[in-house]
């Protein structure tokens, strides 16, 4: 029996080794895709990769959580032989937890120690002074702040939740004492929650910003495409020409000797910085002209254009998932002080539909589920890449091929660690029933006589229906993930806003898109603050 449930169980967690092999090798090419070269360190590269991975990886483990839920039943209903054990069933969902828990630790140990001491630790780097030990001291610093924070929530999650004594002659000593024994009972769990719930809500406003314009966005940039090179180059030349005809014009005004006006010399500075631009801008169009990349490219336009309608058509099928479901929940929740939770689809949600059709054929449902959660990890970092990374109003950081700075890519990790923990809840919201029980059935007599009684009546007649909160608790699996989004019941009111803002700001988006015109064929390769060297560098690169 052993061997069997190791050999069933294994299917899932083979698919998960996989997933983490092609996830490596994808987080190793996207950061040396963005990194600078020229202010690349080792360190911050590492823990960009391992941050992105972990990123990643979280994100993963859903569908494998509701994989090894639903197989452990077949179609008929039944759990299958190596299933048939409550124990075994128990070990299987501890697992599926303690992979939930070890990665939720692994993303604060990234978030509030690791990532802002690499930061930190690159910031107090001088050329002048190559003193580890001062650097170290100073991040050491400034992380304090971050776990100090941390240590914070963790007390709020392992405190605030438990119960205290009713007894109101007891003392404070055994009110603290109760407090340390609950704690110590559940392995500081609940601190471990309410801390990764916090950052979720802070992964929330990420994907409300990026995410959402992120889904507009892409789409609409494969159906748009780029313009014509050589029409860019064209017009950049006939740009360089004006501006040069300019400054020579300044130039006229002290042939004889006089000085430049204030005026006169600022026009003057500001033309000369357009036409070193300008100049940049035509050395990368000439590299692009001849590069045999962009001529592939635009032999895959009309794939490109498929692929803009697909997503397009898959956002547009997103939102309407989830407006549905925030208004299933507006309309038969047990309120505000439940937290907007349903215990049953009241409105047809087409992908929860989708997904109960389509796990007739296995494993098309697990693809699905699989793509959704990539698709909204991608669609972020599509969203990050072309917005760049901002502090409300301030823009900190862009993030472009080959020039991004090392900083940069920490937090671009950082945002993604905290996307991808919301990422769970959105899921959920767009296909409550399927990510709450996967393709799980169970089997129910029409009078909803119970399920042992069928030993006592041989002639009964029985019905396969799909896992809901309806079906008996033995018979259905409820996966961890589920059971992690509902622990705290406030958190799942800002999550419910949340979706409806996001809702908002994806209609924006869309409408800000289409307004758009197509992008530059060297989009994110020049501006105006990069120097010569670096931009003689990448047009190198590109000529490799």
């Amino acid at each position: 029996m052993a061997g069997s449930v190791l050999a069933e169980s294994a299917w899932g967690w083979s698919i998960f080794a996989l997933v983490l092999l092609a996830i490596l090798m994808f987080c190793w090419t996207y950061i040396r895709q963005y990194q600078s070269q020229q202010e690349s360190e080792v360190v911050s590269t590492i823990t960009a990769i391992c941050a992105l991975a972990v990123a990643l990886i979280t994100s993963s483990l859903l569908p494998v959580d509701i994989f090894l839920v639903s197989y452990m039943k077949d179609s008929r209903g039944s759990y299958k032989e190596w299933a048939a054990d409550n124990i075994t069933r128990q070990n299987i969902e501890d697992t599926i937890l303690y992979g939930y828990y070890t990665l939720y630790s692994i993303i604060l140990f990234c978030v509030f120690l690791w990532i802002p001491f690499v930061y930190f630790y690159y910031e107090e780097k001088e050329e002048d002074d190559p003193n580890k030990c001062s650097q170290v001291k100073n991040a050491l610093k400034y992380t304090m702040g971050f776990v100090f924070v941390c240590s914070i929530l963790l007390l709020i999650g392992a405190f605030v939740p438990l119960n205290i004594p009713a007894n109101q002659n007891s003392t404070e000593w055994e009110k603290v004492k109760l407090l340390f024994e609950e704690l110590g009972s559940s392995h500081g769990l609940a601190a471990l929650t309410f801390s990764i719930s916090t950052l979720t809500l802070i992964g929330m406003l990420a994907v409300i910003t990026y995410t959402a314009y992120g889904m507009s966005a892409l789409p609409l940039s494969l159906i748009r495409g780029t313009r014509s090179v050589v029409y860019e180059r064209l017009q950049n030349t006939e740009d360089l020409e004006e501006v040069d005809q300019q400054v020579e014009k300044i130039k006229s005004k002290c042939v004889d000797g006089r000085p430049l006006s204030i005026g006169d010399r600022r026009a003057l500075q500001k033309l000369e910085e357009k036409l070193r631009t300008l100049r940049r801008r035509d050395r990368h169009l000439e590299t692009a002209e001849r590069s045999c990349w962009l001529k592939f490219c635009c032999a895959l336009r009309p794939f490109k254009i498929g692929l803009g309608i697909f997503f397009i058509l898959v956002a547009l099928l997103f939102i309407v998932a989830l407006f549905l479901s925030n208004l299933d929940k507006a309309l038969h929740s047990m309120g505000f002080d439940s937290g907007f939770i349903i215990f049953e689809t009241n409105l047809a949600n087409p992908l929860n539909e989708l997904l109960l059709v389509l796990q007739i054929v296995f494993p098309l449902d697990y693809i699905l589920i699989a793509i959704i959660t990539m698709y909204l990890v991608f669609t972020s970092m599509a969203g990050i890449r072309n917005m760049g990374i901002w502090f409300f109003w301030i823009r900190l950081y862009k993030i472009r091929p080959g020039r991004t700075r090392p900083q940069a890519l920490l937090f671009l990790c950082m945002i993604l660690l905290l996307m991808v923990l919301h990422t769970s809840y959105m899921i959920y919201s767009l296909a409550p029933q399927y990510v709450m029980y996967g393709s799980q059935k169970y089997q129910e007599h029409f009078n909803r006589t119970s399920f042992d009684s069928r030993q006592e009546n041989s002639n009964a007649t029985w019905v396969t229906k799909m896992c809901d909160v309806k079906a008996p608790e033995d018979q259905c699996t409820v996966t961890r993930t589920y059971l992690f989004l509902h622990k705290f019941w406030f958190f799942n009111v800002v999550y419910y806003f949340g979706n409806w803002a996001f809702i908002a700001v994806f209609l924006i988006g869309l409408i800000v898109s289409c307004c758009k015109g197509k992008r530059s064929v060297i989009e994110g390769e020049v501006d105006d603050d990069d120097s010569d060297l670096s931009d003689d560098d990448l047009v190198e690169r590109h000529h490799v």
